[in-house]
């Protein structure tokens, strides 16, 4: 008997669009859940969540969902709370949207507003040259490199 391929399994790494797909509404269902029921987890009462990207694995039962609370402050805390919220929000993402299976949910911080103020801040401090205010851009001499050559008109 010969072995069938998972359609949802590419070999180059890269999403499925099921994946990507799942993953976009499972984002919107935690986005909703946290505005709008109450946690009653400490860590995470109170607390406005971003909810930036879901990432689904290739056989769906598994979900990274990338968070950042609002000022990245208590990042870890604010992940230990939603670990420990995630069976109950598993449950409340299985009443809004209907899949075979709602995935196992595992939470993470989100490094990429991190990584964009990381590179601002190089991008910042990088040299530039300073500028000759009585330069208008005119060059002294030809683009070939050579210097320019006087006109003699003979008069």
């Amino acid at each position: 008997m010969a072995h069938q391929s998972d359609k949802s399994v590419r070999r180059d790494g890269v999403p499925s669009q099921r994946q990507l797909r799942v993953g976009e509404v499972l984002r919107k269902a935690m986005v909703e859940i946290l505005e709008r029921v109450e946690l009653r987890d400490p860590d995470i009462a109170g607390v406005s969540i971003t909810v930036s990207e879901v990432s689904v694995s290739p056989d769906l039962k598994a979900a990274m969902v990338f968070v950042m609370p609002l000022g990245g402050e208590a990042r870890e805390a604010v992940i230990a709370g939603l670990a420990r919220a995630a069976p109950f929000l598993r449950g409340q993402i299985a009443r809004r949207i209907q899949l075979r299976h709602v995935p196992r949910l595992m939470f993470s911080i989100d490094t990429a507003f991190d990584s964009s103020a990381y590179m601002n801040s190089l991008l910042r401090t990088l040299d530039t040259p300073e500028e000759d205010p009585s330069d208008d851009g005119l060059a002294e001499t030809p683009p070939t490199g050579e210097p320019a050559k006087e006109s003699d008109d003979g008069a």
